[in-house]
């Protein structure tokens, strides 16, 4: 809403989600812009294309938000949250065909080790994955809460963050496999400097450290430019810096900030402006 206050006269903002109940919930909120807001059904990663149909080829600015929203946790009826007993479905995109229940019920038990510390970085995942597969012997895991405290009643006290609930690292780890979340941000990352015009900013907001990690490394990369082992003398790749960083370092919330929305504590910003054509 911000962004869209300050455009001028001549100033577009495109938004892209992936929740046609975000579009909806988006369309409402920023109605006062009028045709200078144009809100599109659909994924980052497509950025591209859809800027190639709106015959635009650069943009100014782009901000992506990797977060997931407080309505999708609170309202949307689909199992992102072990506080709720809903269905296991966790997609964004209710469009999209694989849920979380899928995963959970379908997947090999080897596969579902894989995506718990791969994408969860989940320490107890073969206990989890065990019980897992015990309890869908009897009967189809069919709702969050019931994996919850499936979760629950494999992981000892003694093992426990005593601030994170022992069900959160898997669910994210669902989440992030049944949305393709960081097969996505790659898929971006290698398109965002073709997207960007010169003088302009990309800013992301990441959660995680998984996400974090890759944009990190795609900043420091273009920040570099040239690519050529370290023990050539000149470059040869011509390769040169096409983003310069806006600050070294992710910036975090301010305990204000957390204080008025504690979703936001794990938040890092990180942002660059392109300084090559």
């Amino acid at each position: 809403m911000a962004i869209a206050k300050r455009l001028s006269d001549k100033g577009r903002l495109i938004g892209l989600d992936r929740d046609p109940d975000a579009v909806k919930a988006s369309e409402k909120r920023l109605a006062f812009a009028g045709k200078r807001v144009r809100l599109f059904k659909g994924s980052y990663v497509d950025l591209d294309k859809l800027l190639a149909e709106s015959e635009c080829q650069v943009v100014d600015g782009i901000l992506l938000d990797l977060g997931i929203s407080s309505h999708q946790l609170e309202k949307s009826g689909r199992g992102f949250s072990f506080s709720r007993d809903e269905p296991l479905d966790m997609r964004m995109d209710p469009d999209d065909k694989l849920t979380a229940g899928d995963l959970i019920n379908k997947a090999s038990p080897r596969d579902l080790v894989k995506i718990l510390k791969a994408y969860g970085e989940e320490k107890q995942a073969k206990p989890i994955v065990r019980a897992i597969v015990t309890a869908r012997r009897k009967r189809s895991i069919q709702t969050s809460s019931q994996l919850a405290d499936l979760i629950c009643s494999v992981i000892p006290p003694s093992h426990r963050a005593r601030v994170r609930h022992p069900a959160t690292r898997t669910f994210q780890a669902l989440r992030i496999a049944v949305n393709r979340e960081l097969q996505n941000l790659e898929i971006f990352l290698n398109k965002a400097p073709s997207l960007v015009a010169r003088g302009g900013r990309l800013v992301i907001l990441s959660y995680h450290s998984l996400e974090d990690r890759l944009v990190k490394q795609a900043f420091l990369s273009w920040e570099r430019g040239c690519n050529c082992p370290p023990e050539f003398p000149n470059c040869v790749c011509g390769k040169a810096p096409a983003f310069r960083r806006l600050f070294k370092k992710g910036i975090k919330p301010s305990q204000g900030e957390i204080a008025e929305n504690p979703r936001a504590r794990s938040a890092l910003l990180r942002a660059a402006e392109r300084v090559s054509p």
